[in-house]
């Protein structure tokens, strides 16, 4: 799968709303056919950055970025961050997300 984490520092007054107005890209996201995960978190020591977490199921989902969704986002999210993404883009194997061993409910 195609696994990308992408850390967004979002200018503070934009900060408050930003999954309100990342809603629209992340359903249109969600929905691409190959989408397996496309998940927003804020950071707990920062209340101005969020990580967004996303995984697709093989290069064909690859016209993600040529989604209208992707294209009207990247046209106004230059105005709405404090600094450029950083991000980490991969493919490892798998297909979902795994259990982890050491951690279960008793």
């Amino acid at each position: 799968m195609i696994f990308i984490v992408v850390k967004w520092t979002i200018r503070p007054e934009r900060s408050g709303n930003w999954l309100a107005d990342v809603d629209e890209f992340t359903q249109g996201t969600r929905s691409e056919p190959g989408n397996i995960f496309f998940e927003w978190s804020r950071s707990v020591d920062n209340p101005d950055q969020f990580v967004l977490v996303e995984a697709f199921q093989d290069d064909a989902a690859g016209d993600h970025v040529n989604s209208d969704h992707f294209k009207k986002f990247v046209a106004w999210a230059p105005d709405a961050v404090a600094e450029t993404p950083q991000i980490i883009n991969t493919t490892i194997p798998g297909t979902d997300w795994s259990r982890m061993a050491e951690v279960t409910p008793r």
